[in-house]
């Protein structure tokens, strides 16, 4: 992490990170933290540390903004693109640790994908 100032804010919003895998939505995220801060101070949080790589974010099947913390293969600003797993049943959503290259298209210049794979996650499938 570079130089931010770690406020109480801060370790709780790095905290719900640090205890699981799974992404979160940003509806969940101030949810959880509506007792502690605003949303506006979510938001904050989430564009500093999406800034220093701590976290990368992505729209899922629901059209909601998810977060998660970034790994190895994904802390560089995102200039890799990695699917992520939305579970129908449960909800969970997840990265899936396989890169995925996209092609060069001619007379265009692509900044940026997202790949959803929607399904039954491990823990719901019979």
């Amino acid at each position: 992490m570079g130089i931010i100032r770690k406020t109480k804010s801060l370790k709780r919003v790095l905290d719900t990170f640090q205890k699981s895998d799974a992404a979160i939505s940003v509806v969940q995220l101030i949810d959880n933290m509506k007792h502690h801060m605003n949303k506006t101070t979510v938001y904050r949080i989430l564009d500093r540390l999406k800034q220093e790589g701590i976290v990368h974010s992505f729209h899922g099947k629901d059209g909601l903004k998810w977060y998660a913390k970034c790994s190895d293969h994904s802390s560089h600003q995102n200039t890799d693109t990695h699917p992520h797993f939305h579970c129908n049943h449960c909800g969970a959503v997840e990265c899936l640790p396989i890169d995925i290259q996209i092609p060069d298209i001619p007379n265009l210049q692509i900044s940026s994908a997202e790949v959803i794979l929607a399904g039954i996650c491990s823990k719901c499938n019979p």
